[in-house]
């Protein structure tokens, strides 16, 4: 796995897909989301859970660095899965 792509397309996952729109569908309807919101701020410096543009800001932000960590690391232990099956398969 490309492991620069796998970091971009989690990171645009949580980051957009999954913290951006949770926190814009909580300003628009209140509480949606709101324990999920409120688990995130138990995690992430900064982030209080509250309704506002300024922390839609800051979950996203947090969001896409979390993502493009989680998906860079998955990459790169699945490559190193993936080589050393080869190397197995190849010994055989």
């Amino acid at each position: 796995l490309d492991v620069k792509a796998m970091a971009i397309a989690c990171a645009f996952v949580w980051g957009i897909l999954c913290m951006f729109l949770v926190c814009v569908a909580n300003i628009l309807w209140k509480g949606y989301g709101q324990a999920f919101l409120d688990m995130a701020a138990s995690f992430y410096p900064g982030y209080r859970g509250e309704p506002s543009l300024g922390q839609v800001a800051v979950c996203t932000a947090y969001g896409l660095v979390d993502g493009a960590v989680f998906g860079a690391v998955l990459a790169w232990i699945y490559n190193c899965f993936a080589v050393a099956k080869r190397a197995t398969a190849a010994a055989d």
